[in-house]
């Protein structure tokens, strides 16, 4: 087998993630608009085709019970379960469940077929409906064809050409194994794992470790819920509302099952663990270990799984799959449910430890009885939590199309309100902008709050972002990162030329705080570069908004601050990993290509606009000065770098004749002059012929940072 760089050099910085936020491979045509090609779909058509789908069982692949309802809601849970708030990662969006590694874990065995499945209606409307939104609509049509009222539905998804390959899934190199190294001192998963098993959506269903413990089992599903910012009663109306329908399959041994779709023959033609147990399928279909229904009417939305969860008793055993599963003591469940496949006979119902755990923990047992006790409050608590799940990634209501998104916002949405005045024109930006120049605010006390403000978006799940103004609340005005103290003067004034602007103003016409906030940093981009003898226009499109405290969550904020920011220089005591990976990951959180990167970099160094004022990669005499100082200056041979910390982070730099010591840097700077790609992109900015273009580039870039949340635009 020929080797690639990555066999020969398996530590260099990999910059690919960042080569997928440039579109590669996307055979759809850049103009393009799936949003709108989906709104003019014909929903109520569409849902009827799918609702035909699960109700006509396939020889190839018998339905369980006449219905794939329950085959599909796994689906599109394990396509939307695998998002987690720490960086916003996995996720529905953009069926990612389609790629490895989502495609081949073992949670997900079978759901090949589920897709395959759906084939027929996908290639019936062809590009008009991406995978990703008809993998989440499949779930919904799933449910109400079942009996259950949904919350909504919004579309709008677009799908990918290739895997997420930033997307960290763990430390482990098997599948279906928990390192210790997935979790901190405390036994807390390390951010920003999610999920407690290497190939798993969330928790072993066995118990920890493949033991049927249900203390440990509840502590497990709290820590994974929580990292999908799902509140207890969330996370019980999501588990026992989707355990209300369907089976699991262990029907044997799941030894019997052969290759996972990425490593299966090629004549499989993309499906996977294909059995050699008996038919294979039906009532001999092997998914994991666990084998069993978990109530009395598997594809009708009742109270059957809560009723059986708490009136009955439960004791562990093996079943025929091999696997910890619980069975009831009472014998009036004995034989309560229809087989599968065989209407003249009956099995009996069983429950997972995970399920059992919810009994045995206070809190959650007291969510448990109150649904059981009010099942129109478990009916509300599920269809919103479900609506959470398949839409938290989506970003705000705007982005979502169709006819049945809801009228209402919700909290984790990060709702913005819409303006009750007139935005201000070009001749009011004007004035704006000289009030700015006129105020005692420095270039980079300006670009640092601007930056602290945008560079908060991420566009995994299209959160954060300088609209709003969140950065005036908690928790982002009290984060480290943005110095609270220069945060609060720059903010106090920009207040004061809003309110003084807005009480002036006759004509309807007014300017949030969030606007001037990216106008300060764009008019300190503009007197920079003007600086340095280039003209140029950043620009701006007025219409944010400011929130208020009210609308913002503040414990779901806090998974928005930077661990580490390269483009202020900034590492926190908590950030592990080195300098560059981290600079790199966020990168890819702000859906910036390499050469973005390496400009932005250099653009925030020559303004002056590291973290805390430090000096640490200003290379440059005129700080604040938009000039291409950082790459000519890094890229020259006239002084030898050395480590300056234990950690390599800091490096000082020496004269090569005089031995003098002059500058200091980090892994985030010196990057750019050792990384061979990277240094090939900085020598066309570091040339004597590359300040206008680094200029002109860093403006795009600044621009598209400062307009990433602006989903109004698009």
């Amino acid at each position: 087998m020929n080797r690639t760089n990555d066999d020969w050099w398996p530590d260099r910085l990999k910059l690919d993630v960042l080569d997928n936020n440039a579109r590669p491979g996307d055979p759809v045509d850049e103009e393009f608009d799936y949003a709108e090609a989906f709104a003019e779909l014909d929903l109520d058509e569409l849902k009827a085709d799918i609702e035909e789908t699960l109700t006509t069982s396939q020889d190839w692949w018998p339905a369980d019970y006449g219905h794939y309802g329950p085959l599909m809601i796994r689906m599109a849970w394990h396509s939307a379960g695998t998002y987690r708030s720490t960086d916003g990662r996995g996720g529905a969006n953009r069926a990612g469940q389609r790629f490895a590694p989502l495609n081949s874990w073992p949670d997900n065995a079978n759901l090949d077929k589920a897709r395959r499945l759906l084939w027929p209606v996908k290639e019936k409307y062809g590009r008009s409906l991406s995978w990703a939104d008809l993998i989440v609509l499949t779930g919904n049509v799933a449910l109400e064809s079942m009996g259950f009222e949904t919350y909504g539905f919004g579309g709008g998804r677009e799908d990918a050409f290739m895997p997420d390959e930033a997307v960290d899934w763990g430390p482990e190199d098997e599948m279906e194994v928990t390192d210790p190294a997935r979790f901190d001192e405390e036994g807390d998963l390390k951010d920003p794992l999610a999920n407690s098993v290497m190939g798993l959506i969330y928790v072993n269903p066995e118990g920890p470790y493949g033991e049927p413990d249900l203390e440990g089992s509840a502590h497990n599903i709290r820590q994974t819920f929580t990292k999908m910012a799902m509140t207890d009663e969330e996370t019980v109306a999501l588990i026992a509302g989707g355990h209300t329908f369907g089976k699991v399959h262990g029907a044997d041994d799941p030894s019997h099952l052969g290759p996972e779709p990425e490593a299966a023959d090629l004549e499989e033609q993309g499906l996977g663990w294909t059995s050699d147990f008996e038919s294979g399928r039906g009532q001999d279909t092997i998914t994991g270990g666990i084998e069993g229904p978990w109530n009395s009417a598997p594809t009708r939305w009742d109270m059957g799984y809560i009723d059986n969860l708490l009136d009955a008793e439960w004791e562990a055993h093996k079943g025929p799959g091999g696997a910890w599963q619980w069975r009831p003591e009472d014998e009036e469940l004995e034989g309560s449910v229809p087989d599968a496949h065989d209407q003249s006979e009956t099995v009996d119902p069983m429950m997972l430890t995970t399920d059992v755990a919810l009994k045995h923990d206070d809190d959650y047992r007291e969510v448990l009885e109150r649904f059981q006790e009010d099942p129109e409050l478990f009916q509300e608590s599920f269809a919103k939590a479900w609506y959470k799940l398949i839409h938290r990634d989506m970003g705000p209501p705007i982005r979502m199309v169709g006819e049945e998104v809801p009228d209402e916002e919700m909290l984790w949405q990060d709702p913005i309100p819409e303006a009750d005045y007139e935005v201000v024109d070009e001749d009011a930006i004007e004035t704006l902008a000289g009030e700015i120049r006129e105020s005692d605010l420095s270039i980079p006390q300006l670009v640092r709050t601007a930056w602290a403000a945008a560079s908060t978006y991420r566009d995994s799940d299209r959160r954060g972002g300088a609209n709003g103004a969140r950065i005036r609340l908690r928790p982002q005005r009290d984060w480290a990162v943005n110095n609270p103290e220069e945060l609060t003067t720059v903010l106090d004034t920009l207040e004061e030329i809003r309110t003084e602007f807005n009480e002036s103003r006759s004509d309807g016409t007014a300017v949030s705080l969030a606007d001037l906030v990216v106008l300060g940093g764009n008019v300190a981009v503009e007197d920079a570069a003007a600086e340095a003898g280039h003209e140029v226009h950043v620009p701006f499109e007025p219409g944010r908004t400011d929130a208020s405290q009210e609308q913002t969550d503040v414990e779901s904020f806090e998974a928005l601050k930077p661990k580490a920011d390269g483009f202020r220089n900034y590492r926190s005591d908590e950030a592990t990993d080195p300098a560059e990976e981290l600079l790199v990951d966020k990168s890819d959180l702000l859906d910036l290509t390499a050469p973005e990167m390496t400009v932005l970099v250099g653009g925030m160094r020559a303004l002056d606009a590291n973290y805390d004022g430090s000096d640490l990669g200003v290379f440059t005499e005129q700080p604040g000065t938009l000039t291409n100082d950082f790459f000519a200056t890094l890229l020259g041979m006239d002084a030898e770098w050395e480590s300056a910390s234990e950690d390599d982070y800091r490096f000082e730099a020496y004269d090569r004749d005089t031995g003098e010591l002059v500058r200091e840097g980090t892994r985030v700077d010196l990057v750019f002059g050792s990384n061979a790609r990277l240094r090939a992109i900085a020598e066309v900015y570091g040339a004597d012929d590359g300040e206008e273009k680094f200029v002109e580039d860093f403006v795009d870039a600044w621009h598209k940072v400062m307009t990433h949340d602006r989903f109004d635009l698009e």
